[in-house]
């Protein structure tokens, strides 16, 4: 059986979408039991309950989890409450004793999905199992790395599975804690529709006021689950308190929310007109961009006979002013724009590059 193959109807017995909330990380019985308790108090369709009981930490001698313990809480969080619930796993141990624990779904983090041999260590540990298993996108943008991971489940008949995008590192300063980048996931979803998505806005936002929008831009696109942190008192969490909310917030995020239908029947005509005018307008932007790199390998042709470096900072600086300046002119995002002509840029650099290597 291959990932495609999958049949992952698991997902047909959750509301849609699938909401798994919880605290960050489990800090006391006491604070997992309120968090649970007012999660169930306000009647916001979660589903799982969930909660960090091994923390991979970023430096040394940071908060790391409360271990062990914190499983029992979860059992007695399940036992009152009815939520099923979820953990992470970052190895076999981890794993093992969720298992033990009765814990119904685990997540494998995304700095353990970018590392083969975590992956396959946990597979193994998983072997069989009938438990729902999640998989986070790795932290770096890497598409084959995050589906590595779900062949690796798939091969210890591992079945139960799902993806969660929770945003990659990136080194410029954003809005966000880590960026979508929403374009890896959509081709995780083209490549593998029945795999259900769900999205983490509070690893994507990084703090609390962009998480509807996320979570709403995620439904947009026809994501089937929702994981969100949710604390009893966020201030005073012991990991990453800054994007964590209360349960009564939560409750008006989700109040707020709206799933999106997939079926287009009705409209076909009017999408049909609209997406013939875009096709012909990409056909139009193909047609230009082709011009643009002739006129690139004339300008490489001309540094190459006169030995000038490709690379020009002048006007580099003046194409990025310009990008700019046109964005304002037309009301687009000035991000989107320099992307563009990033992309455009580095593809100049690379024609020109391929006229001055060439060999006479």
């Amino acid at each position: 059986m291959t990932l495609k193959e999958l049949e992952c109807s698991w997902i047909d017995g959750f509301p849609k979408p699938m909401i798994i909330a919880g605290p960050c990380s489990a800090e006391s019985e006491q604070q997992m039991m309120e968090t649970a308790e007012r999660i169930k108090k306000n009647n916001m369709g979660v589903s799982v309950f969930r909660a960090g009981i091994w923390k991979p930490r970023t430096k040394p001698g940071s908060f790391e989890g409360v271990g062990a313990i914190g499983l029992e809480w979860l059992k007695k969080v399940k036992t009152e409450f009815g939520f099923k619930t979820a953990t992470e796993v970052a190895n076999s141990y981890h794993t093992s004793a969720a298992l033990d624990a009765d814990v119904d779904v685990l997540w494998i983090g995304a700095r353990s999905t970018v590392n083969p041999f975590t992956v396959q260590e946990i597979a193994e540990a998983l072997e069989g199992t009938d438990k729902i298993v999640l998989v986070k996108n790795p932290v770096n943008p890497d598409l084959s790395l995050w589906v590595g991971a779900f062949e690796r489940l798939l091969a210890q008949g591992i079945k139960k599975l799902g993806a969660i995008h929770r945003g990659f590192s990136t080194y410029r300063k954003t809005e966000y804690r880590n960026i979508p980048n929403w374009q890896i996931a959509l081709d995780f979803k083209n490549q593998y529709p029945n795999i259900p998505m769900f999205v983490d806005p509070s690893h994507i936002c990084g703090n609390r006021t962009g998480l509807y929008r996320v979570a709403q831009e995620a439904l947009n696109l026809n994501y089937e689950g929702i994981m969100i942190e949710t604390h009893c008192l966020p201030d005073k969490a012991w990991s990453d308190a800054s994007q964590q909310i209360t349960p009564e917030n939560l409750a008006e995020i989700i109040s707020c929310l709206k799933v999106r239908n997939s079926n287009i029947s009705g409209y076909e005509e009017d999408l049909e007109r609209h997406r013939m005018l875009i096709s012909d307008i990409d056909f139009q932007i193909i047609e230009l961009l082709s011009e643009r790199m002739k006129i690139s390998e004339k300008i490489g042709s001309i540094k190459q006979k006169n030995n000038i470096a490709i690379f020009q900072p002048d006007r580099w600086k003046i194409i990025t002013q310009y990008a700019q300046m046109k964005a304002d002119e037309t009301g687009m995002n000035k991000e989107f724009i320099e992307k563009i002509f990033k992309a455009v840029h580095e593809e100049s650099v690379e024609v020109q590059n391929k006229i001055m290597t060439h060999k006479p």
